[in-house]
């Protein structure tokens, strides 16, 4: 029996977030221990057919195979043919089953379908794929379900002679550690009877079990009660022996539920660490804050009494009234000059500590306009505007550090490098910019103190005739104004 996978989740959260050290998903899922891994992947040309050896890997030297592949307009499609394949338990208890992928150049990956094992080591699948480009290869898993590669690659694609096709490296995807899958202990899976028992059934077992280990009952409640329940829907099934198609139904049921619900699990959990790292960075610029107001006080409150000393003296001095009148009209005024200038120095000071904060979250610069903080292009998907899940965390810290300081304007700019029509540039630097905007807002920021605009390729930092110098053109910046710093909103 042949298995394709064209699930998509039952449950969507936006969360947003990739930090440099976890990964995600095309399907919006944040993983918490990836490693990452390169292979080559083939360009097929649209309208030839070609044939890929499928070596085995470190894991399973002794496994080979043949795919033939054949790119269309739309769709391209593979029918892989695999051997001398041992089981997938043998890496162990909890990995059932083999899975083929294919993973385009930029990362993303695609499960084709579960590649079901006979007894002499061999199996077959027919899949479609929407990619042209892609690398090709097979990965022991605990179920069919998975959304993202094991990093137990057991066969991976190598050109034959005569293969029709360019190299394009994939570098640094992400491959799930073999830790996101390890349970608690699941006995009735450790030697599958598959004579009585469907593997679909074991892999429904496993399922349960991995999304329950890594707390899917804590953070996913509703969805992780839905795989119990159509698990023991299942179990009921085999008991009364009922049709097998029946049987098998059930079991892929309770494994989709429980993908999803270790899925979300993981989203909640990555959800609930950003929001720690924003109460974390508030509580420590609220207690900044508060230890600076403190100190001025205290300064504040000596010059009052050195103040009010002196003017005692003048009092009690033996001047005539038109002397002593001019005195304290003098004293007014230097009380409030001093007062002028304590404002003055209270706003370079706070500024000088912003600059400071700031550039422990982003790099950030003081300028004429007000305290500049660079978001890098790197921080945003590939030519589009989604923030990547260090941007959120990012602006979630920077968001924490200036609602501690009320007072405070946001103006956002999007640019570009001078590749693509204005049309284009502007657009992007726009949507870029109020990305930034809105997220910053749904962070607790006031609407009216925060604006954004896209400037697309104008005003470049550095020349656009070189890699580097675009990068460095494609930025979104936070200007950071406000009387509270010695800056009106910056223009």
């Amino acid at each position: 029996m042949q298995r394709n996978f064209t699930t998509k989740p039952l449950l969507l959260l936006l969360l947003l977030m990739p930090a440099m050290s976890s990964a995600q998903t095309d399907h919006g899922a944040p993983v918490a221990d990836a490693t990452p891994k390169s292979i080559n992947a083939i360009g097929y040309p649209v309208g030839q057919g070609t044939k890929v050896d499928l070596k085995g890997a470190e894991l399973m030297p002794q496994g080979n195979g043949e795919a033939k592949v054949q790119a269309k307009i739309g769709a391209t499609t593979i029918e892989a043919e695999i051997k001398n394949m041992a089981s997938p338990s043998t890496l162990g208890a909890e990995f059932l089953t083999f899975v083929l992928w294919a993973v385009s150049p930029e990362g993303r990956t695609s499960n084709l379908g579960e590649i079901p094992i006979d007894k002499n080591g061999a199996g077959k699948l027919n899949a479609t794929t929407p990619f042209q480009t892609f690398s090709l290869f097979v990965t022991a898993e605990p179920y069919f379900a998975v959304r993202q590669p094991s990093e137990l690659i057991v066969l991976q694609n190598e050109l034959k002679k005569g293969t029709k096709g360019k190299i394009f490296p994939v570098n640094n995807y992400p491959l799930m550690k073999r830790n996101q899958y390890q349970k608690l202990g699941n006995p009735l899976a450790l030697t599958p009877d598959l004579k009585n028992v469907p593997l679909d059934i074991y892999e429904a077992r496993n399922a349960v079990d991995i999304a329950k280990s890594r707390g899917a009952d804590k953070y996913a409640p509703d969805i992780f009660s839905k795989s119990e329940g159509s698990l023991q829907i299942a179990e009921n099934s085999l008991a009364k022996k009922d049709d097998n198609k029946v049987i098998v139904s059930n079991a892929r049921q309770t494994i989709q539920f429980a993908e999803d619900a270790r899925l979300l699990t993981e989203q909640n959990k990555e959800k609930e660490r950003i929001a720690n790292e924003q109460a974390a960075a508030a509580a420590t610029a609220k207690a900044q804050a508060e230890a600076k107001a403190a100190a001025e006080a205290a300064v504040a409150k000596q010059k009052a009494n050195e103040e009010a000393e002196r003017q005692s003296e003048l009092a009690a001095a033996k001047q005539a009234q038109l002397k002593a009148e001019a005195d304290a009209a003098q004293a007014k005024a230097n009380a409030s000059q001093a007062e002028a200038e304590r404002t003055r120095n209270a706003a370079a000071t706070l500024r000088a500590q912003l600059l400071d904060q700031f550039n422990r979250v982003l790099a950030t610069r003081d300028t004429s306009r007000g305290l500049v903080v660079n978001m890098g292009d790197v921080l945003f998907a590939t030519g589009k505007y989604d923030l990547r899940q260090e941007a959120q965390i990012a602006l979630a810290k920077l968001s924490g550090i200036i609602l501690s300081h009320p007072g405070l304007n946001l103006k956002i700019e999007g640019y570009t490098d001078s590749v693509g029509s204005d049309e284009f540039n502007l657009k992007l630097s726009n949507q870029r910019a109020d990305a930034v905007r809105e997220y910053l807002i749904n962070q607790g920021l006031t609407d009216t103190n925060v604006t954004a605009s896209g400037l697309g390729k104008s005003d470049p930092v550095a020349s656009n005739d070189t890699p580097t110098g675009r990068q460095q053109n494609r930025r979104v910046e936070i200007i950071v104004s406000g009387e509270v710093i010695g800056m009106k909103i910056g223009t």
